[in-house]
């Protein structure tokens, strides 16, 4: 009997033998990626802020696939030659939204003259805007709006989106901006308000296979996230799946 022969015999008798796919995404698509892995055996996940995934992946970390929160982050690690080139697609979209804690709401209204810094007392939290795709549209925002000179003291920057959700559930922060799939997951929060798409660039979370680990396995598994299945899934956690790109296995 070969070797081949005896590793194909052992797969066969013992599939937990084969090796998990390592996923390395955005907070914010932690709980729809969870759901997802009960569909497809064989799947790791490590969630963090998307420049932090992108810095370990440049540095070396045994990522399978990317999927960021923003393109510039997966732009990063492309033009670094991280990434198989052919592989990426942009798979979902999502908005962002103002929360605050459920027993202090406040209005919100998107005009230049409408004071946000006086609507409500204590720090804004927010994705940390230096690097955090979820803060880095909210910065865009408030910019365009002229209200981040009036808040930008008051920011309560968080290492990711989830952590800004927690700052406002805990009543650390008095409000918050994160995506609307992240306010959905909390009964501690309330949506204020949705931010209109017009005061930010699109928000758009591409994925795509890490250089050199193009394995039939991971394409298969980077080719599921396109199926109706797990289309179906993000839907259900409040993404937007962006039409019907496919990736070939």
């Amino acid at each position: 009997m070969t070797l081949r022969t005896l590793s194909i015999l052992l797969l066969l008798l013992y599939p937990t033998l084969v090796a998990a796919q390592s996923v390395f995404a955005a907070a914010s698509l932690s709980s729809a990626l969870s759901e997802i892995a009960t569909h497809y055996e064989g799947m790791r996940l490590s969630v963090a802020s998307s420049s932090t995934l992108a810095k370990q992946i440049a540095a070396g970390a045994p990522a399978d696939i990317y999927f960021s929160a923003n393109a510039e982050w997966m732009d990063y690690l492309q033009t670094r030659q991280h990434i198989e080139q052919d592989t990426r697609v942009d798979l979902l979209g999502n908005a962002l939204v103002v929360i605050a804690p459920r027993e202090e709401p406040f209005s919100v209204r998107w005009t230049r003259d409408f004071d946000f810094a006086g609507a409500f007392t204590g720090r804004l939290a927010l994705g940390d805007p230096d690097h955090v795709p979820a803060g880095q549209y909210a910065r865009q925002a408030l910019e365009k709006l002229g209200w981040w000179p009036a808040l930008k003291n008051r920011i309560a920057p968080a290492p990711d989106v989830r952590a800004a959700l927690v700052y406002v559930e805990r009543g650390e922060s008095a409000a918050g901006l994160v995506y609307s799939t992240d306010a959905t997951q909390s009964d501690r929060v309330i949506t204020l308000a949705t931010v209109p798409d017009s005061l930010h660039r699109p928000i758009v979370y591409p994925a795509a296979i890490v250089k050199g680990r193009a394995s039939a396995q991971v394409r298969d598994l980077l080719a599921f996230f396109s199926s109706e299945t797990a289309a179906g899934i993000f839907r259900k956690h409040g993404f937007t799946f962006l039409g019907d790109q496919r990736v070939q296995r």
